[in-house]
């Protein structure tokens, strides 16, 4: 419900949002230049001090104003002339005509009302609404992909214009709520459906004697200039008329001649309310909070081009990835995914089903009905969309599902990231619900890890051995372009203990007289390597950013893998063919809390890089494991630069191999545990890189340390403060 309430109108109404958006950013600027430019109110300064310097200038005074932005102007009559004018508050002096800004009231205008008066303001109403709608809507979204209220400031996941309308969204779905019922407030009150403010009566009638010298009359001496905000002089030719005073707490009008009050109005609750909401809409008396709003508000354009970037992609890639074929298929695949990458691997799947002489039909979970029910078999491929929610092709699955009548024998397959505590969750839902339809069960439930192509190969030939033929799934995802990287250092390591591991470090090819340049990246995303005569990239972790000046990894040999024997046979010189993918899952949380880096073997790359990137002052504690400290000390020079100059606070290691008693990291995280608990309990986070066996142990050994602090990992996890790089 809320992603078809947050896309729809923001599809149709994006190019008015985006206007009334824009004008309303450039309206915050207003009240910034009007305070700036403006004297401050003095402070110890009444309305009579004001009041008597501005009469010694003018035969007649009309008005004084003191408007919300801090200007001051006086309405008078002169034989010569009359007119508004600015004036300084503390000495009553003229600062010049004043005159509203054109450009500013043309775009007030385009903003109220698109400049087509009361039927553009009604318009603009209808904007404010659909901008509630949106950012209510918008925040729901938010707290569902990134699991639940503990986790909306966690890390965006997705294609890149999901990740960015997520990050964009969170820091402005505040602002634009704000402006949104604001906006209905005014609107509202625009056209006389909320009450008018109650006007002040006099508990007694004027002296009608001479008017006295303004400076001497006591009631307005009795009233700061700084509460000012209107002050309406009596008419010189009515001796019955009054001074009258409008400031935050109300109404009062007082006698010319004695200087008495004659009746005061309190401001009603109403009354309050209007002046904060007016506030909060335009900025005018809280210009720094005007400012942010506006902030928000230009944020707007850049929500509606990625949200229409990110609908087209699902809408383009579904529509894309589903094959009709002729006649009665004999196998039908449901997909359910949020990004797309689901889509990929069900076409690879139909395509190897189809060449084992199977009819094949491809839809979406959303679409699942009675006549998929008339096929032998059925098979899911779904991925899960935040904590354990479905994604957008299979958000009505399991409320279709359960309208159905009749079974068909299914296998599901889930596609997750086991870093995350709802690995796979949607999938094992859906398996549940279909056992608890008593449908006959293919298979057990299977899930594949970060788009494994070979658990899903692994997958694919568990189902040929059931369907009773041989099923080769060789699935590639399509491979972003690539740009060549030449090698200009490495430094090898492990071979004494038959582990050889390098560390290396490329540049972009530098073309002729100009250097090359890197493309952006930072420490802990993943840079994807495609070897010779393979079409299947690599990824590693990164473990330096572009202001470093080289993409940097570190690389274990492994026995038989392709592009380990690879890169380890490279020299300088050499050159590769790769591409960078974003991992914004796995980087050091913003601000100052203790970060806990854990690592073993070539797991160190990402930790490093997030230690050279730190600042002294930030507390940064590195438990790593290796196999001997005399050949695989990986970074151990550098390590000790960065303790000395702090940016390191302190550094635990574990080997295995080494002189004395063997050990592993996980041995060192329980002898530790009184100070990570400490670490803990004042905010810090913990950051996993290396292999699952390693991470496993890890994980048992950091939970009997939260325990005492009534957490657990995954707790830790929900909120950002526990996160792995596994392979």
């Amino acid at each position: 419900m809320f992603r078809r309430m947050h896309s729809l109108p923001g599809i149709a109404f994006a190019v008015v949002l985006s206007v009334t958006a824009m004008t309303g950013a450039i309206l915050s600027v207003e009240p910034v230049i009007d305070r700036l430019s403006s004297p401050s109110l003095p402070t110890t300064a009444s309305v009579a001090d004001l009041a008597a310097a501005v009469s010694t200038r003018h035969q007649t005074v009309e008005r004084i104003t003191v408007r919300p932005t801090g200007i001051v102007t006086v309405a008078y009559t002169d034989p010569e002339e009359a007119g508004i004018e600015r004036v300084d508050p503390a000495t009553g002096a003229s600062l010049g005509p004043y005159q509203a800004s054109g450009f500013f009231r043309f775009v007030t205008e385009l903003h109220r009302s698109f400049l087509f008066g009361d039927a553009g303001r009604m318009a603009a109403g209808a904007t404010a609404f659909v901008m509630l709608a949106m950012s209510v809507s918008g925040l729901a979204l938010l707290v569902r992909a990134l699991g639940g209220w503990r986790g909306l400031f966690g890390a965006a996941r997705g294609p890149v214009p999901q990740r960015w309308h997520v990050k964009v969204g969170r820091l402005a779905v505040a602002g634009l709520t704000v402006t949104s019922l604001t906006g209905l407030w005014m609107t509202a009150d625009t056209f006389g459906f909320v009450p008018a403010p109650s006007a002040p009566q006099s508990a007694a009638p004027a002296s009608g004697g001479a008017p006295a010298p303004v400076e001497t009359l006591e009631a307005l001496r009795a009233i700061p200039l700084a509460t000012l905000e209107r002050l309406d002089f009596p008419a010189a030719d009515d001796p019955s008329d009054v001074f009258t005073v409008k400031t935050g707490a109300g109404e009062v009008v007082v006698d010319p001649a004695t200087g008495l009050s004659l009746g005061f109005a309190p401001a009603s609750l109403l009354d309050r309310a209007q002046s904060v909401i007016r506030m909060l809409h335009t900025g005018r008396g809280l210009w720094a909070l005007g400012l942010i709003l506006g902030l928000s508000a230009a944020a707007v354009p850049v929500l509606a081009a990625t949200g229409l970037a990110a609908w087209w992609r699902r809408r383009s890639g579904s529509a894309a990835a589903v094959p009709v074929p002729a006649g009665r298929p004999d196998t039908v695949v449901l997909v359910g995914s949020e990004g797309n990458a689901t889509w990929g691997f069900a076409e690879t799947l139909r395509s190897a089903l189809a060449r084992s002489g199977h009819v094949v039909h491809v839809a979406a979970m959303n679409a699942v009905g009675p006549e998929h029910l008339d096929a032998e078999r059925l098979l899911i491929l779904t991925s899960t969309y935040g904590d354990g929610d479905p994604p957008a092709s299979a958000s009505r699955f399991l409320a279709r599902l359960d309208r159905l009548e009749g079974a068909v024998p299914y296998a599901v397959l889930g596609f997750g990231d086991r870093r995350f505590p709802q690995f796979c969750g949607y999938a094992s839902a859906v398996s549940a619900a279909m056992e608890a339809k008593g449908w006959p069960c293919l298979m057990a439930l299977k899930r594949v890890d970060r788009q494994s192509a070979q658990e899903f190969a692994q997958w694919g030939h568990d189902l040929g051995q059931v369907l009773g033929n041989p099923l080769g799934l060789e699935h590639v995802a399509t491979t972003p372009a690539t740009s060549a990287l030449e090698l200009v250092d490495r430094e090898d390591y492990g071979k004494a203990v038959g582990a050889p591991v390098c560390i290396l470090r490329f540049r972009a090819p530098s073309g002729g007289a100009r250097p090359g340049r890197l493309p952006a990246f930072e420490a802990g995303d993943l840079v994807g390597i495609v070897p010779p005569g393979s079409g299947m990239p690599r990824f590693y972790s990164l473990a330096s950013s572009t202001r470093d000046g080289v993409l940097e990894i570190c690389v274990r040999l492994r026995e038989g893998g392709l592009c380990s024997t690879f890169l380890h046979g490279l020299t300088p010189g050499d050159r590769v063919e790769a591409f960078i993918r974003d991992n914004p899952g796995f980087r050091p949380a913003v601000g100052s809390a203790p970060l806990i880096l854990i690592g073993a073997g070539a797991g160190i790359g990402p930790l490093a890089g997030f230690v050279r990137a730190n600042r002294p002052g930030r507390p940064v504690h590195l438990y790593w494991g290796g196999r001997s400290p005399a050949s695989d000390f990986l970074y151990e020079h550098e390590l000790a630069q960065h303790l000395a100059e702090r940016r390191l606070t302190s550094l635990v290691t574990a080997f295995s191999r080494g002189p004395g008693s063997p050990a592993y990291i996980q041995d060192r995280i329980r002898a530790d545990a009184p100070r990570l608990r400490e670490l803990i309990r004042h905010g810090g986070q913990v950051l996993v890189c290396g292999g699952r066996d390693m991470a496993q142990a890890v994980t048992q050994a950091l939970e009997t340390v939260v325990r005492p602090l009534g957490l657990d990992l995954a707790t830790l996890k929900s909120t950002g403060r526990y996160v792995e790089d596994v392979y």
